[in-house]
This record gives C-alpha cells, structure tokens and sequence, in this order.
C-alpha cells in the first residue's frame, strides 16, 4: 500500500472558477433546482400535523435519546410533528432491504445487473412500493406513541386523528422521497444524502445553543470544549482522507500500429477508492440500528406487566440505546460490515469482470498474468484496501462520541460521530460531482471546437 495512497490535491476555488462555475451550460439550472427542491423540503418540516400539542412533545423529545437522535435525521421535523415527521428514513430503510435482496434472491439480481436500465426501473418500482408500505407502519406506530403520551390535543376524534395522520405522515414520507429522487435525477448529488445533509446542519444552532448554556453554567468546561472541538477538527481532516484516498494499480495497455503510426503503450492506473461507499455505509447503519430501537422506545412506553416481557424489552431497549457502549459496538461492525457490502454491489469494483475487460483489450498488471491470476490478485488489492477503509471509517465514527463522553460536554454529540462523516461526505461528494460537470462541460467544449 506505500505509495499507493493519494489524498488528493484540494485548492480552493478562485473567482475565476466560481464563475466558470455558474456559467457552465446546465450546472446553473441545476443547481437551482437542487437547492429550490431542499427549500421545499425545509418549508415542509414547518407544517404541523393538526391535533399535536407540540410543545409538550417537543420537550419530550429533547428528553428521549432514541426520539432526539431520529428528529436529528429528520431535521428537526420530528419534534415538531410535521408532515415530513418520517423523514428519509423509510425510503433509506427499503433502499437497504432492496439492495439485501438482490443479493439473496436470483431473480433481482438478475434485475439489477443483466436486465439493463429496464431492470434498474422496475427495481426501483419495487423500491418505491416498499417504502409506502415502510412508512404507514412506521406512521401506525408513531401515531400509538403519540396516543400514549397523551400528546394529542384535547377534544380531537382519536378515531379520525389517527386516520388522517397516518395518512399524511406516509403522503409526507412519499414527497420526500420524490424530492429525493427528482434531486438525484434533475439536481446535483445524491438527494437522500443532501436531505439528510441539510437537516443535520439545520440542527447546529440547536446543539451550538445548549452548549453555551452548559458552558455559562459550569465555565471550567470550557478547556474541555476547546479540546472537544480540536478533535472535531482532527477528525474532519481524517474524514476527508478516508473519502479522497486512492489506491492505484498500475495497467500495461499494449502498443498498436496503424499504418505508419503506433498508439497506446502508455501505461495508466485502476484507481480503487479506500472508501468506496463514502457515506452510504453510516447512514445505512444508522437507519438500520435506529429501527429495533425505535420499536422497543414505543413498546417500552404501553403498560407492560411486570414479568419477563417486560424484562426483554427493558434490556434490549438498553442494548440498542444510542449511547450506551454495546450500541457503538455493534455500529463499528456494522459500518465495517456494510463497507464490504458496498463495495461488494458496486460494478466499478468486480475483480472478474475488470479482468476479463482488460484481457479483451490485451492490457495486463505488471508481473501477473491475464484471466485467473489476474482476477485473483485485484480480489486480494480490493479487500486489503476495502479493510483498511472499513476499519477506519468505524474508528472515526466512534472517535468523536468517545471525546464527547470524556469531556462531559454531550450537548454536541448530536453533530459528533456519525452526523461529521455524513456532512463532511456528503460536502465532498457535492464538490466532486460539481468538478466531474465541469470537466465534462470543458471535453464537450473542446471536442465542438
């Protein structure tokens, strides 16, 4: 691996190339598009469900760890019991179990990658339908929370409260999902990630306005703030290694003649990304761990009798809380795990297929042969450097949490961990998929002139 890695070169944009930027035939529209679709969606989480006393569930919701980790994903709009209370999370969750899927069962498989584009859309179709059916569930139980707690407003119909929220709450869960996709389509960047994105960032004045309190409260925090967020920032450059590491291998392509004229020759790389699911992994895990979570919050809170039932829950509800030490455990082999996964599923990633592609056009790895040893060697590269990516993007998810608990200043582990990789990769993956427009503009310029 000792040279094999490269962070790439990053230079802040000058004026010049802000307005290149702007200027670029297409990038403008979309980028208006983008950030007018991620309005629509700020706008949304603003509309209350009717019938919610939403202070009283506001405050119960800065008071529940499982509550105040789902509201930070759904930016805010669970608190405040909003149309788009469900947030991303049911399309996330079915994205998830899709993907599992194809994996397990031939026939979607067989969608995914021998049916084309045609097979991708069904899949998809499939994709949607699920997570309608996700969020009414999700909804349902939400919905029996709120009854429980005795958040709903005195004098409404339970009956027909319970109906129409449901309801709303699934219509709600569906347009972020069209949001999301039209955002990934027509906008810049993967929709589901920016949505997320801004949600987190929209809950830092929250965070950032509990810890000053806790600072004027207790003033001898304060050096342990400043370490806080030096690890913040320590963590932040680490993060953005992890997503802009390479691992190169280099490629011997063959030299041609062409009457009085040889081509090729010139020796490239296969670059293999050190992280290749960038930020897909934790959010998968996220979503993933938040719903036995979520299940077990709600069921803790109906009238268990005492016995072994209740016993169960109240210990798994303690195994699953986000900030108990058995709930980082399992969310560090989970992100390893869904690495692996990732890269697993991803086609610029398959050991056979590029083997078999550079066979085709003669072109080698230096020292090994063509076909099987071939394949053979880049399955050994891909998993050594796909480890060390795993097992890296674990340890930072758990670096920051860890420095939270030590400090004592825990008003800022909402945008710790897990929230820092989502933003800083998300904020990365916006950028280079601004720079690949960009250079695509600037080929099509060329090859018109």
């Amino acid at each position: 691996m000792t040279g094999g890695m490269n962070s790439g070169k990053m230079r802040m944009p000058t004026t010049a190339d802000l307005m290149s930027m702007w200027n670029a035939s297409g990038l403008k529209e979309k980028l208006i598009f983008t950030f007018f679709m991620l309005l629509l969606f700020r706008l949304g989480i603003h509309l209350p469900l009717f019938g919610v006393n939403n202070e009283y569930f506001s405050n119960l919701a800065s008071q529940n760890n499982i509550l105040g980790f789902l509201d930070l994903f759904a930016g805010g709009a669970l608190r405040k019991v909003s149309i788009f209370a469900l947030g991303i999370g049911p399309y996330i969750t079915s994205s998830i179990i899709m993907q599992l899927m194809a994996v397990i069962i031939p026939a979607l498989e067989k969608l995914q990658k021998e049916d084309g584009e045609a097979g991708r859309r069904k899949l998809s179709q499939y994709t949607r339908v699920f997570t309608v059916v996700l969020a009414a569930f999700q909804a349902m139980i939400f919905m029996a929370f709120m009854a429980h707690t005795n958040a709903i407003t005195a004098g409404v119909n339970h009956t027909m409260f319970y109906i129409s929220s449901v309801l709303t709450l699934t219509a709600g869960s569906v347009l972020v999902m069209w949001m999301s996709e039209l955002i990934t389509e027509k906008g810049i960047g993967n929709g589901g990630s920016l949505i997320i994105f801004v949600g987190i960032l929209s809950g830092i004045p929250l965070y950032s306005s509990r810890t000053a309190q806790m600072i004027a409260g207790t003033p001898s925090l304060g050096w342990n703030l400043s370490l806080l967020l030096a690890i913040f920032f320590v963590t932040m450059i680490f993060i953005v290694i992890m997503q802009e590491a390479i691992r190169k291998v280099i490629i011997v392509n063959p030299k041609r003649q062409v009457g009085n004229k040889v081509y090729g020759g010139v020796n490239t790389f296969i670059p293999f990304k050190l992280n290749p699911g960038g930020v897909m992994p934790i959010i998968f895990a996220v979503a993933i761990l938040l719903f036995p979570s979520t299940i077990l919050s709600l069921v803790g809170q109906a009238n268990l009798p005492e016995g072994w039932i209740l016993n169960t829950v109240t210990a798994l509800t303690k195994f699953f809380n986000p900030s108990g030490l058995t709930y980082y455990a399992i969310y560090f082999v989970m992100i390893v795990a869904l690495t692996f996964f990732y890269a697993s599923i991803m086609p610029n990633m398959q050991p056979k297929e590029i083997a078999d592609n550079l066979k085709k056009y003669g072109s080698s790895i230096p020292g090994i042969k063509p076909g099987r040893p071939t394949a053979d060697a880049l399955d050994k590269i891909l998993t050594k450097t796909t480890f060390i990516g795993a097992m890296g993007l674990g340890v930072i998810a758990l670096v920051p949490a860890f420095a939270s608990y030590i400090t004592g200043i825990t008003t800022l582990q909402g945008i710790g961990a897990t929230s820092l990789i989502i933003m800083v990769g998300v904020a990365l993956d916006f950028i280079n998929q601004v720079r690949t427009h960009l250079l695509a503009r600037n080929y099509e310029t060329f090859l018109k002139e």
